[in-house]
Protein backbone atom coordinates (compact mmCIF):
# COMPACT_ATOMS: atom_id res chain seq x y z
CA UNK A 1 0.00 0.00 0.00
CA UNK A 2 2.75 2.65 1.07
CA UNK A 3 5.96 3.45 -1.40
CA UNK A 4 8.07 6.37 -2.09
CA UNK A 5 6.34 8.18 -5.07
CA UNK A 6 8.29 8.56 -8.18
CA UNK A 7 8.94 12.48 -6.86
CA UNK A 8 11.37 11.51 -4.59
CA UNK A 9 13.61 12.35 -7.15
CA UNK A 10 12.86 16.02 -8.69
CA UNK A 11 14.40 14.87 -12.04
CA UNK A 12 13.67 11.52 -13.23
CA UNK A 13 11.64 8.83 -14.98
CA UNK A 14 8.29 9.47 -13.42
CA UNK A 15 8.50 13.85 -12.90
CA UNK A 16 7.02 15.32 -16.25
CA UNK A 17 9.52 18.58 -18.05
CA UNK A 18 6.51 20.56 -17.12
CA UNK A 19 6.81 20.02 -13.81
CA UNK A 20 10.48 20.85 -13.46
CA UNK A 21 9.42 23.63 -15.20
CA UNK A 22 7.23 24.84 -12.70
CA UNK A 23 9.72 23.84 -10.14
CA UNK A 24 12.39 26.15 -11.40
CA UNK A 25 9.98 28.80 -12.38
CA UNK A 26 9.02 28.79 -8.11
CA UNK A 27 12.58 28.62 -7.14
CA UNK A 28 13.59 31.70 -9.11
CA UNK A 29 10.28 33.85 -7.51
CA UNK A 30 11.66 32.23 -3.92
CA UNK A 31 15.37 32.70 -4.62
CA UNK A 32 16.29 35.77 -6.50
CA UNK A 33 19.21 35.91 -4.79
CA UNK A 34 20.85 32.42 -5.89
CA UNK A 35 20.64 32.23 -9.58
CA UNK A 36 22.93 28.75 -8.79
CA UNK A 37 20.08 27.42 -7.32
CA UNK A 38 18.47 27.88 -10.28
CA UNK A 39 20.19 25.10 -11.67
CA UNK A 40 19.67 22.63 -9.28
CA UNK A 41 17.31 19.52 -9.35
CA UNK A 42 16.76 18.92 -5.63
CA UNK A 43 16.62 15.04 -4.73
CA UNK A 44 16.05 13.12 -1.75
CA UNK A 45 18.72 10.28 -1.77
CA UNK A 46 18.67 8.47 1.09
CA UNK A 47 19.83 4.78 1.24
CA UNK A 48 16.82 2.30 0.73
CA UNK A 49 16.60 0.97 4.73
CA UNK A 50 16.19 4.26 6.01
CA UNK A 51 13.47 5.23 3.54
CA UNK A 52 10.66 3.81 5.49
CA UNK A 53 7.17 4.46 5.17
CA UNK A 54 5.08 1.96 6.74
CA UNK A 55 4.40 1.97 10.41
CA UNK A 56 6.17 -0.01 12.99
CA UNK A 57 4.42 -2.27 15.00
CA UNK A 58 5.86 -5.06 17.46
CA UNK A 59 9.03 -5.61 15.28
CA UNK A 60 7.06 -5.29 11.97
CA UNK A 61 6.68 -2.82 9.55
CA UNK A 62 3.12 -2.53 9.00
CA UNK A 63 0.73 -1.12 6.32
CA UNK A 64 -2.53 0.73 6.99
CA UNK A 65 -6.11 0.85 4.27
CA UNK A 66 -4.73 4.23 3.11
CA UNK A 67 -1.67 6.31 3.00
CA UNK A 68 -0.77 10.22 3.18
CA UNK A 69 1.45 12.82 1.48
CA UNK A 70 4.66 14.21 2.82
CA UNK A 71 5.34 17.24 1.10
CA UNK A 72 8.70 19.20 0.55
CA UNK A 73 7.93 22.40 2.33
CA UNK A 74 10.27 24.76 -0.05
CA UNK A 75 8.79 23.11 -2.99
CA UNK A 76 5.79 21.58 -2.25
CA UNK A 77 6.32 18.67 -3.88
CA UNK A 78 5.56 15.16 -2.61
CA UNK A 79 8.88 13.40 -1.55
CA UNK A 80 6.72 9.57 -0.21
CA UNK A 81 3.02 8.79 0.63
CA UNK A 82 3.30 6.92 4.35
CA UNK A 83 0.90 4.36 6.44
CA UNK A 84 -1.98 6.51 7.58
CA UNK A 85 -2.35 4.60 10.55
CA UNK A 86 -5.61 5.01 12.82
CA UNK A 87 -7.28 3.87 16.33
CA UNK A 88 -6.87 -0.03 15.24
CA UNK A 89 -3.00 0.29 14.81
CA UNK A 90 -2.58 2.46 17.93
CA UNK A 91 -3.76 -0.02 19.92
CA UNK A 92 -1.90 -2.44 18.19
CA UNK A 93 1.13 -0.75 18.97
CA UNK A 94 0.00 -0.12 22.82
CA UNK A 95 -0.83 -3.57 23.34
CA UNK A 96 2.75 -4.37 21.85
CA UNK A 97 4.34 -2.13 24.17
CA UNK A 98 2.76 -3.28 27.06
CA UNK A 99 3.31 -6.61 26.00
CA UNK A 100 6.89 -6.18 25.35
CA UNK A 101 7.54 -4.30 28.99
CA UNK A 102 7.43 -7.18 30.87
CA UNK A 103 10.15 -8.74 29.75
CA UNK A 104 12.06 -5.16 29.05
CA UNK A 105 11.87 -4.17 32.48
CA UNK A 106 13.35 -7.11 33.34
CA UNK A 107 16.67 -6.57 31.53
CA UNK A 108 19.50 -5.49 33.66
CA UNK A 109 20.47 -1.38 33.39
CA UNK A 110 23.69 -2.65 31.83
CA UNK A 111 21.67 -4.14 28.76
CA UNK A 112 19.57 -1.51 28.05
CA UNK A 113 22.81 0.74 28.57
CA UNK A 114 24.48 -1.92 25.55
CA UNK A 115 21.59 -1.51 23.26
CA UNK A 116 20.63 2.16 23.34
CA UNK A 117 24.46 2.83 22.82
CA UNK A 118 24.48 0.40 19.66
CA UNK A 119 21.49 2.86 18.76
CA UNK A 120 23.53 5.93 18.98
CA UNK A 121 26.53 4.39 17.24
CA UNK A 122 24.21 3.97 14.10
CA UNK A 123 22.74 7.63 14.69
CA UNK A 124 26.70 9.00 14.02
CA UNK A 125 27.01 6.46 11.46
CA UNK A 126 24.21 7.25 9.36
CA UNK A 127 23.69 11.03 9.72
CA UNK A 128 23.74 12.51 6.49
CA UNK A 129 21.30 10.48 5.16
CA UNK A 130 18.90 11.39 8.59
CA UNK A 131 20.55 15.03 8.10
CA UNK A 132 18.83 14.75 4.40
CA UNK A 133 15.44 13.16 5.78
CA UNK A 134 14.78 15.91 8.05
CA UNK A 135 15.76 18.62 5.51
CA UNK A 136 13.23 17.30 2.91
CA UNK A 137 10.20 16.49 4.92
CA UNK A 138 11.12 19.80 7.26
CA UNK A 139 13.01 22.38 5.15
CA UNK A 140 15.77 23.06 7.72
CA UNK A 141 18.96 23.88 6.47
CA UNK A 142 21.15 20.64 5.91
CA UNK A 143 23.56 22.50 7.99
CA UNK A 144 21.08 22.66 11.17
CA UNK A 145 20.02 19.17 9.76
CA UNK A 146 23.16 17.52 10.47
CA UNK A 147 23.12 19.54 14.00
CA UNK A 148 20.09 18.34 14.75
CA UNK A 149 21.01 14.62 13.89
CA UNK A 150 24.18 15.00 16.39
CA UNK A 151 22.18 16.56 19.04
CA UNK A 152 19.57 13.70 18.59
CA UNK A 153 22.13 11.16 19.18
CA UNK A 154 23.33 13.09 21.60
CA UNK A 155 20.38 12.27 24.07
CA UNK A 156 20.59 8.16 23.27
CA UNK A 157 24.36 8.19 24.91
CA UNK A 158 23.94 10.10 27.67
CA UNK A 159 20.30 7.97 28.26
CA UNK A 160 22.70 5.37 27.99
CA UNK A 161 24.93 6.22 30.48
CA UNK A 162 21.98 7.64 32.93
CA UNK A 163 20.30 3.98 32.59
CA UNK A 164 23.23 2.84 35.14
CA UNK A 165 22.62 5.78 37.53
CA UNK A 166 18.85 4.97 38.93
CA UNK A 167 19.56 4.71 42.21
CA UNK A 168 17.04 3.86 44.88
CA UNK A 169 17.61 4.82 48.48
CA UNK A 170 18.07 2.87 52.05
CA UNK A 171 16.77 5.39 54.70
CA UNK A 172 17.39 5.34 58.63
CA UNK A 173 14.40 3.41 60.57
CA UNK A 174 13.15 4.67 63.58
CA UNK A 175 12.06 1.21 64.59
CA UNK A 176 15.37 -1.69 65.06
CA UNK A 177 13.22 -3.88 63.81
CA UNK A 178 12.67 -3.21 60.42
CA UNK A 179 14.49 -1.63 56.97
CA UNK A 180 13.47 1.21 54.76
CA UNK A 181 13.91 0.93 51.50
CA UNK A 182 13.07 3.39 48.54
CA UNK A 183 13.15 1.43 44.70
CA UNK A 184 12.98 3.08 41.17
CA UNK A 185 10.79 1.19 38.83
CA UNK A 186 9.32 2.35 35.50
CA UNK A 187 6.40 3.50 35.04
CA UNK A 188 5.29 1.21 32.00
CA UNK A 189 3.97 2.04 28.67
CA UNK A 190 4.39 5.62 27.61
CA UNK A 191 2.54 7.75 25.01
CA UNK A 192 5.62 9.86 22.99
CA UNK A 193 3.72 12.53 20.89
CA UNK A 194 5.94 15.09 18.94
CA UNK A 195 5.97 17.81 16.88
CA UNK A 196 7.66 18.73 13.44
CA UNK A 197 10.26 21.10 14.02
CA UNK A 198 13.16 19.16 15.29
CA UNK A 199 11.73 15.10 14.17
CA UNK A 200 14.63 13.39 15.35
CA UNK A 201 15.57 15.36 18.53
CA UNK A 202 12.55 15.62 20.57
CA UNK A 203 12.31 11.79 20.14
CA UNK A 204 15.04 10.55 21.17
CA UNK A 205 14.84 13.23 23.95
CA UNK A 206 11.97 11.13 25.20
CA UNK A 207 12.42 7.85 24.38
CA UNK A 208 16.08 7.70 25.48
CA UNK A 209 15.15 8.54 29.04
CA UNK A 210 11.94 6.21 28.93
CA UNK A 211 14.17 3.39 27.19
CA UNK A 212 16.91 3.49 30.10
CA UNK A 213 14.61 3.75 32.86
CA UNK A 214 12.59 0.53 31.47
CA UNK A 215 9.29 2.11 29.69
CA UNK A 216 8.40 0.90 26.09
CA UNK A 217 6.90 3.35 23.91
CA UNK A 218 4.44 4.28 21.48
CA UNK A 219 5.66 6.94 19.05
CA UNK A 220 3.19 9.10 17.13
CA UNK A 221 5.35 12.07 14.89
CA UNK A 222 3.65 15.06 13.37
CA UNK A 223 2.19 14.37 10.10
CA UNK A 224 4.63 16.92 8.52
CA UNK A 225 7.74 14.84 9.11
CA UNK A 226 7.13 10.90 9.81
CA UNK A 227 9.98 9.89 7.61
CA UNK A 228 12.74 10.60 10.76
CA UNK A 229 10.99 8.76 13.04
CA UNK A 230 10.50 5.54 10.83
CA UNK A 231 14.07 5.83 10.14
CA UNK A 232 14.94 6.24 13.83
CA UNK A 233 12.85 2.52 14.10
CA UNK A 234 14.64 0.86 11.45
CA UNK A 235 18.09 2.13 12.99
CA UNK A 236 16.52 0.95 16.45
CA UNK A 237 15.84 -2.38 14.73
CA UNK A 238 19.68 -2.92 14.08
CA UNK A 239 20.72 -1.69 16.78
CA UNK A 240 18.67 -5.03 18.49
CA UNK A 241 16.31 -3.24 20.23
CA UNK A 242 13.25 -6.12 20.96
CA UNK A 243 9.90 -6.07 19.34
CA UNK A 244 7.50 -4.37 20.47
CA UNK A 245 9.77 -1.81 22.89
CA UNK A 246 9.56 0.88 20.32
CA UNK A 247 6.90 1.66 18.47
CA UNK A 248 5.85 4.44 15.73
CA UNK A 249 2.43 5.07 14.28
CA UNK A 250 2.53 7.45 11.66
CA UNK A 251 -0.74 8.66 10.13
CA UNK A 252 -2.43 12.03 8.77
CA UNK A 253 -3.90 15.33 10.21
CA UNK A 254 -6.94 13.40 9.65
CA UNK A 255 -6.52 10.78 11.86
CA UNK A 256 -4.35 12.90 14.75
CA UNK A 257 -7.19 12.94 17.13
CA UNK A 258 -8.52 9.88 16.90
CA UNK A 259 -4.85 8.03 17.39
CA UNK A 260 -4.36 10.91 19.96
CA UNK A 261 -7.29 9.62 21.75
CA UNK A 262 -6.20 5.83 22.13
CA UNK A 263 -2.89 7.03 22.99
CA UNK A 264 -3.70 9.30 26.30
CA UNK A 265 -6.67 7.62 27.48
CA UNK A 266 -5.91 3.65 26.54
CA UNK A 267 -5.53 2.10 30.54
CA UNK A 268 -2.24 0.27 29.08
CA UNK A 269 -0.60 3.51 28.94
CA UNK A 270 1.10 4.89 32.06
CA UNK A 271 2.44 7.32 30.99
CA UNK A 272 1.95 10.38 28.01
CA UNK A 273 5.26 12.45 27.02
CA UNK A 274 4.29 15.33 24.63
CA UNK A 275 6.00 18.45 22.66
CA UNK A 276 3.64 20.93 21.51
CA UNK A 277 1.38 23.91 21.48
CA UNK A 278 0.16 24.79 24.86
CA UNK A 279 -3.75 24.31 23.65
CA UNK A 280 -3.08 20.63 22.39
CA UNK A 281 -1.47 19.74 25.16
CA UNK A 282 -4.24 21.19 27.71
CA UNK A 283 -6.50 18.86 25.32
CA UNK A 284 -4.36 16.03 25.57
CA UNK A 285 -3.73 16.34 29.73
CA UNK A 286 -8.01 16.21 29.50
CA UNK A 287 -7.95 12.89 27.59
CA UNK A 288 -5.08 11.58 30.13
CA UNK A 289 -6.87 12.42 33.50
CA UNK A 290 -9.55 9.88 33.19
CA UNK A 291 -6.82 7.18 34.01
CA UNK A 292 -4.46 9.67 36.43
CA UNK A 293 -1.37 8.97 33.88
CA UNK A 294 1.69 10.29 34.40
CA UNK A 295 2.46 13.40 32.19
CA UNK A 296 5.42 15.59 30.70
CA UNK A 297 4.32 18.57 28.88
CA UNK A 298 6.53 20.74 27.03
CA UNK A 299 4.25 23.62 25.40
CA UNK A 300 4.80 26.69 24.15
CA UNK A 301 7.22 29.44 24.64
CA UNK A 302 7.38 33.73 24.02
CA UNK A 303 11.12 34.26 25.14
CA UNK A 304 12.19 37.38 25.98
CA UNK A 305 15.58 38.57 25.06
CA UNK A 306 16.85 41.58 27.07
CA UNK A 307 20.07 43.67 26.54
CA UNK A 308 21.27 46.00 29.14
CA UNK A 309 23.20 49.28 28.45
CA UNK A 310 26.20 47.56 29.65
CA UNK A 311 25.91 44.45 26.86
CA UNK A 312 28.49 43.59 24.73
CA UNK A 313 26.47 44.63 22.24
CA UNK A 314 28.36 42.04 19.12
CA UNK A 315 28.02 39.63 21.34
CA UNK A 316 24.22 40.06 21.97
CA UNK A 317 23.57 40.85 18.41
CA UNK A 318 25.66 37.55 17.84
CA UNK A 319 23.46 35.58 20.47
CA UNK A 320 20.10 37.40 18.75
CA UNK A 321 20.90 36.03 15.17
CA UNK A 322 21.64 32.27 16.92
CA UNK A 323 18.35 32.27 19.09
CA UNK A 324 16.02 34.21 16.93
CA UNK A 325 16.92 32.47 13.16
CA UNK A 326 17.56 28.96 13.93
CA UNK A 327 15.18 26.97 11.62
CA UNK A 328 13.93 30.18 9.99
CA UNK A 329 12.57 30.98 13.86
CA UNK A 330 10.79 27.76 14.38
CA UNK A 331 11.66 26.67 18.07
CA UNK A 332 9.69 26.76 21.35
CA UNK A 333 12.85 28.37 23.00
CA UNK A 334 13.48 30.99 20.13
CA UNK A 335 13.38 34.54 21.39
CA UNK A 336 10.40 36.45 20.23
CA UNK A 337 10.08 39.33 22.26
CA UNK A 338 13.46 41.37 22.33
CA UNK A 339 14.02 44.43 24.87
CA UNK A 340 16.78 46.39 24.03
CA UNK A 341 17.68 49.37 26.59
CA UNK A 342 17.66 52.88 25.32
CA UNK A 343 21.29 53.85 25.97
CA UNK A 344 22.33 50.73 23.93
CA UNK A 345 19.40 50.28 21.43
CA UNK A 346 20.67 52.21 18.05
CA UNK A 347 23.84 50.63 18.06
CA UNK A 348 22.08 47.17 19.09
CA UNK A 349 19.67 47.97 16.00
CA UNK A 350 22.19 48.68 13.07
CA UNK A 351 24.27 45.95 13.96
CA UNK A 352 21.70 43.57 13.86
CA UNK A 353 20.42 45.13 10.41
CA UNK A 354 24.05 44.59 9.27
CA UNK A 355 24.28 40.77 10.75
CA UNK A 356 20.89 40.35 9.08
CA UNK A 357 22.49 41.07 5.95
CA UNK A 358 25.67 39.39 6.02
CA UNK A 359 24.29 36.13 7.29
CA UNK A 360 20.93 35.36 6.45
CA UNK A 361 20.42 33.41 3.03
CA UNK A 362 16.57 31.95 1.83
CA UNK A 363 16.73 28.86 -0.06
CA UNK A 364 16.06 25.24 -0.56
CA UNK A 365 17.82 23.56 2.71
CA UNK A 366 19.88 20.92 0.75
CA UNK A 367 21.76 24.46 -0.99
CA UNK A 368 25.29 24.51 1.03
CA UNK A 369 24.79 28.41 1.69
CA UNK A 370 21.26 28.12 2.68
CA UNK A 371 20.18 29.83 6.24
CA UNK A 372 16.84 30.05 6.35
CA UNK A 373 14.47 27.59 4.58
CA UNK A 374 10.75 27.76 4.70
CA UNK A 375 8.23 27.54 7.52
CA UNK A 376 6.60 24.50 7.88
CA UNK A 377 3.55 24.95 5.96
CA UNK A 378 1.59 27.92 4.03
CA UNK A 379 -0.44 28.84 7.30
CA UNK A 380 2.62 29.16 9.58
CA UNK A 381 4.01 32.14 6.99
CA UNK A 382 0.56 33.53 7.35
CA UNK A 383 0.73 33.58 11.00
CA UNK A 384 4.24 35.44 10.48
CA UNK A 385 2.73 38.41 7.67
CA UNK A 386 -0.35 38.99 10.35
CA UNK A 387 1.70 40.08 12.94
CA UNK A 388 3.80 41.96 11.00
CA UNK A 389 0.73 44.04 9.50
CA UNK A 390 -0.71 44.34 12.76
CA UNK A 391 2.27 45.69 13.96
CA UNK A 392 2.63 48.22 11.15
CA UNK A 393 -0.66 49.04 11.87
CA UNK A 394 -0.52 50.38 15.01
CA UNK A 395 2.96 51.93 14.35
CA UNK A 396 6.16 49.67 14.55
CA UNK A 397 8.67 50.16 11.46
CA UNK A 398 9.76 47.60 8.92
CA UNK A 399 13.59 48.17 8.97
CA UNK A 400 14.50 44.68 7.05
CA UNK A 401 12.29 42.20 5.28
CA UNK A 402 8.34 42.44 5.69
CA UNK A 403 7.71 40.61 3.02
CA UNK A 404 6.33 37.15 2.54
CA UNK A 405 7.54 35.04 -0.92
CA UNK A 406 5.98 32.30 -2.27
CA UNK A 407 4.91 29.02 -0.89
CA UNK A 408 5.87 28.77 2.96
CA UNK A 409 8.81 30.91 2.61
CA UNK A 410 9.31 34.00 4.34
CA UNK A 411 11.32 37.07 4.27
CA UNK A 412 13.48 37.45 7.77
CA UNK A 413 11.72 40.42 9.57
CA UNK A 414 13.26 43.24 11.96
CA UNK A 415 10.69 45.90 13.38
CA UNK A 416 11.44 48.70 15.56
CA UNK A 417 8.96 51.00 17.22
CA UNK A 418 7.33 47.68 18.82
CA UNK A 419 4.91 48.45 21.57
CA UNK A 420 3.60 46.07 24.15
CA UNK A 421 -0.32 45.61 22.28
CA UNK A 422 0.90 44.48 19.01
CA UNK A 423 0.43 40.89 18.13
CA UNK A 424 4.18 39.92 18.16
CA UNK A 425 4.43 40.67 21.37
CA UNK A 426 1.09 38.24 22.96
CA UNK A 427 1.30 35.15 21.06
CA UNK A 428 4.38 33.30 19.86
CA UNK A 429 5.32 33.95 16.32
CA UNK A 430 7.23 30.48 15.27
CA UNK A 431 8.59 32.40 12.08
CA UNK A 432 11.82 34.84 11.14
CA UNK A 433 10.37 38.14 12.85
CA UNK A 434 12.52 39.99 15.07
CA UNK A 435 10.40 42.49 16.98
CA UNK A 436 12.09 45.03 19.14
CA UNK A 437 10.98 47.16 22.22
CA UNK A 438 13.12 50.05 23.53
CA UNK A 439 13.41 50.01 27.16
CA UNK A 440 14.79 52.57 30.16
CA UNK A 441 14.84 50.46 33.28
CA UNK A 442 15.12 47.35 34.31
CA UNK A 443 12.37 47.11 36.56
CA UNK A 444 10.44 47.70 33.15
CA UNK A 445 12.03 45.53 31.10
CA UNK A 446 11.39 42.72 34.16
CA UNK A 447 7.45 43.20 33.99
CA UNK A 448 7.58 42.88 30.33
CA UNK A 449 9.17 40.15 29.97
CA UNK A 450 7.10 38.38 32.89
CA UNK A 451 3.99 39.57 31.35
CA UNK A 452 3.16 36.33 29.42
CA UNK A 453 1.01 33.13 30.77
CA UNK A 454 4.15 30.91 29.32
CA UNK A 455 7.56 30.75 30.19
CA UNK A 456 10.25 28.37 29.07
CA UNK A 457 13.23 30.27 28.07
CA UNK A 458 14.72 33.70 28.53
CA UNK A 459 17.72 35.80 27.60
CA UNK A 460 19.60 38.49 29.22
CA UNK A 461 22.73 40.41 27.97
CA UNK A 462 24.49 42.87 31.16
CA UNK A 463 28.14 42.52 32.07
CA UNK A 464 26.58 43.88 35.49
CA UNK A 465 27.16 41.08 37.45
CA UNK A 466 24.88 41.89 40.07
CA UNK A 467 22.15 43.17 37.46
CA UNK A 468 23.05 39.26 36.30
CA UNK A 469 22.13 37.98 39.40
CA UNK A 470 18.47 39.90 39.84
CA UNK A 471 17.49 39.48 36.31
CA UNK A 472 18.46 35.51 36.49
CA UNK A 473 16.21 34.98 39.16
CA UNK A 474 13.26 37.12 38.89
CA UNK A 475 12.74 35.77 35.00
CA UNK A 476 9.48 33.41 35.34
CA UNK A 477 10.82 30.81 33.00
CA UNK A 478 12.60 27.80 33.22
CA UNK A 479 15.30 28.60 31.62
CA UNK A 480 17.68 31.39 31.31
CA UNK A 481 20.55 32.03 28.92
CA UNK A 482 22.48 34.63 30.38
CA UNK A 483 25.16 35.91 27.66
CA UNK A 484 24.17 33.15 25.48
CA UNK A 485 21.24 32.35 22.61
CA UNK A 486 21.71 28.67 22.51
CA UNK A 487 21.16 26.41 25.37
CA UNK A 488 20.10 23.00 24.75
CA UNK A 489 22.31 20.00 25.87
CA UNK A 490 21.65 16.58 27.10
CA UNK A 491 23.27 17.43 30.31
CA UNK A 492 21.25 20.10 31.26
CA UNK A 493 17.65 19.90 32.23
CA UNK A 494 14.56 20.82 29.77
CA UNK A 495 11.69 22.24 30.94
CA UNK A 496 9.43 25.64 31.61
CA UNK A 497 6.84 26.64 34.34
CA UNK A 498 3.49 29.03 33.57
CA UNK A 499 1.80 26.99 31.04
CA UNK A 500 5.11 26.14 29.19
CA UNK A 501 4.26 22.80 30.53
CA UNK A 502 4.77 19.77 33.30
CA UNK A 503 8.36 18.29 34.43
CA UNK A 504 11.09 18.41 32.54
CA UNK A 505 13.64 16.69 29.78
CA UNK A 506 17.11 15.81 29.34
CA UNK A 507 20.02 15.91 31.94
CA UNK A 508 19.51 13.21 35.52
CA UNK A 509 15.97 14.56 36.21
CA UNK A 510 14.47 13.22 32.30
CA UNK A 511 14.88 9.91 33.39
CA UNK A 512 13.19 10.28 36.59
CA UNK A 513 9.86 11.18 34.67
CA UNK A 514 9.71 7.76 33.98
CA UNK A 515 10.16 6.09 36.79
CA UNK A 516 7.71 5.54 40.11
CA UNK A 517 9.14 5.26 43.63
CA UNK A 518 7.95 2.57 45.84
CA UNK A 519 8.37 2.40 49.27
CA UNK A 520 9.19 -1.38 50.99
CA UNK A 521 9.34 -1.56 54.77
CA UNK A 522 11.11 -4.64 55.51
CA UNK A 523 10.27 -5.83 59.10
CA UNK A 524 9.91 -9.11 61.58
CA UNK A 525 14.22 -8.21 62.15
CA UNK A 526 15.80 -9.54 64.64
CA UNK A 527 17.85 -6.81 66.22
Amino acid sequence: MCGVTCQLRTVGPGMSTLCVLRTRCFLRQVLPGLPAAMHRHYSLDVSAPLLRTQGYVDGRWVSAASVFPVLDPATGKEIARVSDCGPAEAKQAVDAAYKAFHSWKQCTAKERSILLRKWFDLLTLHKEDLAKLITFESGKPMRESLAEITYSASFLEWFSEEARRVYGDIVPSPAKDRKILLLKQPAGVASIITPWNFPSAMITRKVGAALAAGCTVVVKPAEDTPLSALALAELAEQAGIPAGVFNVVPCSREKTPAVGEVLCTDPLVAKISFTGSTTTGKLLLKMAADTVKKATMELGGHAPFIVFDSADVDKAVAGAMASKFRNSGQTCVCSNRFLVQSGIHDRFMEKLGKAMDAELRVGHGSEPDTTQGPLINTRAAEKVVQQVSDAVSRGAKVLKGGKRLDGSFMEPTLLANVTTDMLCMKEETFGPLLPVIRFNTEEEALAIANASNVGLAGYCYSQDVSQIWRVMEALEVGIVGVNEGLLSTPEAMFGGVKQSGLGCEGSKYGIKEYLEVKYVCFGGLKP
